[in-house]
């Protein structure tokens, strides 16, 4: 075992993975590596580390990016970090934020050093869906996310139309990204070792959007799967942000069959309904 373990790290800190964090440390350095190296794709530019841990990912997104803000809500880690990475934050290259990544200003965190604009980090099982919401809402902004998450997401993020995981989260992440599942990871490489498989998963921003996010959009999204055993006639009876009278002939001019259920559907499908809908 060697210093750089995260069993022994804790130990010679006096501190414990969290359970409720949803803590589950990288212990594979060559992870750590291949995770930086397609976030920071030679450019340097600026990384936001979401859940930095115990630096694993931080210490070689610093060896790339001209600036790293580490975001960690764990407050027994903060002091872990100043000391792990002191020169780099007496440097300035390096933030660390005792925060909450859901709750976090990126687009300040971001004005605060040079552009390229990145997401990184291993995100925590219980949070990744609000965390992916963030991304979507940065998509303009950032050059790309490469996030570490369950196994499970990353099938959802990438799944097509007609298959059991394309859903609602399929949608909205394929609206404005590009996504790739770039490679699974076996749950041995984790400290504590989770009960399921995770994948790393690449986004990079399309130009232009499918879709923008906009509340029709969004809610025709989410009708749609929220009663994914009801046909799309039904499931959007519902819809408060256009005039339901106005579904059949926008629908038909998506070329969308209202007797068809909601996983049939692609994104330009939704997009252009939203689209209609809107005029």
């Amino acid at each position: 075992m060697t210093s750089n373990s995260p069993k022994q790290l804790l130990s010679e800190w006096n501190l414990r993975a969290k359970h409720h964090f949803g803590q589950n440390f990288i212990s594979n350095l060559e992870l750590s590596e291949k995770i930086a190296e397609r976030a920071v794709q030679g450019q340097g530019g600026t990384v936001i580390e979401i859940g930095a841990g115990l630096g694993a990912l931080t210490a070689p997104l610093l060896t790339r990016a001209n600036k790293v803000v580490a975001i960690e809500r764990d407050r027994d880690l903060v002091p872990f970090l100043h000391g792990k990475f002191e020169q780099y934050i007496h440097d300035g290259r390096l933030v660390v934020l005792e925060e909450d990544a859901k709750a976090t200003d990126y687009l300040r965190q971001f004005g605060i050093g040079p552009a390229p604009f990145i997401l990184a980090g291993n995100l925590p099982y219980q949070i990744t869906g609000p965390l992916l919401r963030r991304a979507v809402e940065l998509a303009s902004v950032i050059e790309r996310a490469v996030l570490m998450v369950q196994l499970e997401v990353a099938d959802r993020l990438c799944a097509s139309p007609g298959s059991r995981s394309y859903g609602a989260l399929s949608v909205f992440a394929q609206a404005c990204f590009s996504v790739q599942r770039v490679s699974v990871v076996k749950r041995g490489a984790f400290y504590p070792q989770p009960n399921v498989d995770s994948a790393i998963i690449e986004l990079n921003p399309l130009h232009p959007f499918v879709s923008e996010e906009s509340p029709l959009f969004r809610e025709i999204v989410q009708l749609a799967f929220r009663y994914r055993r009801k046909i799309l006639r039904n499931a959007w009876s519902g819809l408060t942000l256009a005039a339901v009278s106005d579904l059949e002939s926008a629908a038909a001019r998506s070329e969308i069959d209202l007797d068809a259920r909601g996983e049939t559907l692609s994104v330009h499908h939704f997009a252009r309904l939203a689209k209609e809908l809107a005029s």
